[in-house]
């Protein structure tokens, strides 16, 4: 999303630029023509007025130099766009900055920790520092700042209340492309100023003229007709160096996301291949004892009811044989008391006493002295 807004905003600036009457302040030479000569200070002060409307006035600036050589020979040089003091003191950076660019949040912080170090002095110094802002037109989005806000402030401040510990250090950062207001909604200077700088490039006359008399000098600078052929060979090779810096980054943009695509569908793949294969290998090894259990519930039933038939026959067999033989025993015992009955009829044996030695019952008994006669 990011860098299709961003595209968006660099064609839509192109697109006008050979109908446009005023100056691209996006481009590194139009911004300090616009707010960087001596000529145009008013503009500037006028600006940061603005923007820090109701906190303090600034009635003069001083520029100062813009590149700032480094604390030692293995130090890094650093060149800001517009660099000025105040009447009060106040160290102020200004940085337009037209495409992203990786570590844009802490360059700023660099830029800003340079110049405050820059303020010490050899010697006896009580470190009485002079605040430091840095004012950041961004006109791209940087996902580290808040999504969806146009206006960041970052202070020294207590983490928990808020509440601002130093004013030493302050960074202003404007991301232009969450500015979306149109000229009839702009209610302030400021706002008039951002919207201006937003479109500037693409205006056949400048807004807002019967508001503030600043846009009408804004309008007088910025005019490419008025440029000299000098100042205007300056303006094409600063737009030049900006539209091949897009087409670069555009480019690099593309690679980037074909690249992102075909190792995404590489590790894709071989996470789908592996996530695949351990799923399968999940849901098999439980179908598997699903079918398994559900299997062997059959195979054990099966096998069960012939080992239990093939244990219940031997069982029965013995048991039966064993019924058998103790009944043959119980049969042959009965023959036998009935013969010894049949003894005890012939010697005149009395019922009683034949019962008491056989075992048997007076009916069976009276049945065997029937038989007898």
């Amino acid at each position: 999303m990011y860098f299709s807004q961003q595209n968006r905003i660099f064609a839509v600036n192109q697109n006008n630029r050979n109908m446009a009457q005023f100056i691209n302040p996006f481009s590194d030479w139009g911004f300090k023509h616009i707010f960087g000569r001596e000529i145009s200070k008013d503009l500037l002060i006028c600006f940061l007025n603005d923007l820090f409307a109701g906190e303090f006035v600034i009635k003069s600036l001083a520029f100062g130099n813009k590149e700032q050589i480094g604390l030692s020979k293995d130090s890094r040089e650093v060149i800001f766009d517009i660099y000025c003091t105040t009447d009060e003191g106040k160290e102020i950076i200004v940085e337009m900055q037209n495409r992203g660019q990786e570590h844009f949040i802490d360059r700023a912080l660099y830029y800003t920790s340079r110049v405050i170090v820059n303020q010490g002095i050899k010697g006896e110094w009580d470190y009485d520092i002079r605040p430091v802002y840095t004012i950041c037109f961004m006109n791209f989005i940087d996902p580290l700042l808040p999504l969806g806000k146009f206006r960041t402030d970052m202070i020294l401040a207590d983490r928990d209340n808020g509440k601002m510990v130093s004013d030493k250090i302050r960074m202003v950062y404007l991301m232009l492309p969450f500015f979306e207001k149109t000229e009839t909604e702009c209610e302030t200077d400021f706002e008039r100023w951002i919207f201006v700088l937003k479109n500037m490039n693409t205006f056949e006359r400048m807004p807002f003229l019967a508001k503030n008399a600043v846009f009408k000098k804004l309008a007088e600078i910025s005019d490419l007709r008025t440029l000299s052929k000098k100042d205007m060979d300056k303006y094409e090779d600063s737009i030049r160096i900006m539209r091949d810096a897009y087409a670069t980054y555009k480019y690099a943009i593309k690679t980037g996301l074909e690249d992102g695509r075909k190792q995404g569908l590489e590790e894709g793949m071989a996470q789908g291949m592996a996530q695949g294969m351990a799923q399968g290998m999940a849901q098999g090894i439980e179908k598997g004892m699903a079918q398994g259990i559900e299997k062997g519930m059959a195979q054990g039933i099966e096998k069960g009811m012939a080992q239990g038939i093939e244990k219940g026959m031997a069982q029965g067999i013995e048991k039966g044989m064993a019924q058998g033989i103790e009944k043959g025993k119980a049969e042959a015992e009965h023959l036998k008391n009935i013969e010894f009955a049949k003894l005890m009829l012939s010697d005149g044996d009395s019922t009683e006493k034949i019962q008491r030695y056989t075992g048997l019952t007076a009916e069976e008994i009276n049945e065997i002295a029937q038989s007898l006669h």
